[in-house]
């Protein structure tokens, strides 16, 4: 009779995950070397600082000629009677008949808003059952 050692399953099931440890451990050291040739490979890389010219100031130029081209450009505007904050459950709520109360008084004036960006503001009047804007205050270039 022969009298060999048979293994059991759990001494089999040892050296499969002994295998399995052997096997992450050598992937691990892969990865790291890998990582250190990259790095070194990065340090080989030579840099220097890019260099400009001096800018010397001047005064923009105005030339109304080149805005010329922009003329019939369309834009968006809005007249803004007013603004609130208010919480998205309560937004939610807004139905048919809501009230919302903006942070304007009747007696002041709206916004003229182009683009999101305030151009004038004036009085809210009608025109042949239009609403329409007549402006008082024209915004300057500095949005003052």
């Amino acid at each position: 009779m022969d009298s060999q050692p048979t293994e059991t399953v759990d001494e089999q099931q040892t050296d499969s995950d002994d295998l399995q440890t052997n096997e992450a451990i050598e992937q691990t050291d892969s990865e790291a070397t890998e990582e250190q040739l990259e790095a070194d490979d990065a340090s080989k890389i030579s840099t220097k600082e890019p260099e400009f010219a001096e800018l010397s100031e001047s005064p923009p130029s105005k030339q109304i000629g080149s805005i010329n081209r922009f003329l019939d450009v369309s834009v968006q505007v809005a007249a803004e009677l007013g603004k609130v904050t208010l919480p998205i459950g309560e937004l939610l709520k807004i139905g048919e008949g809501s009230v919302i109360e903006l942070n304007r008084s009747i007696s002041e004036p709206i916004d003229l808003v182009a683009q999101g960006v305030k151009i004038a503001s004036g009085d809210v009047v009608v025109i042949d059952d239009c609403f329409a804007i007549r402006i008082k205050e024209v915004e300057s270039e500095s949005g003052s």
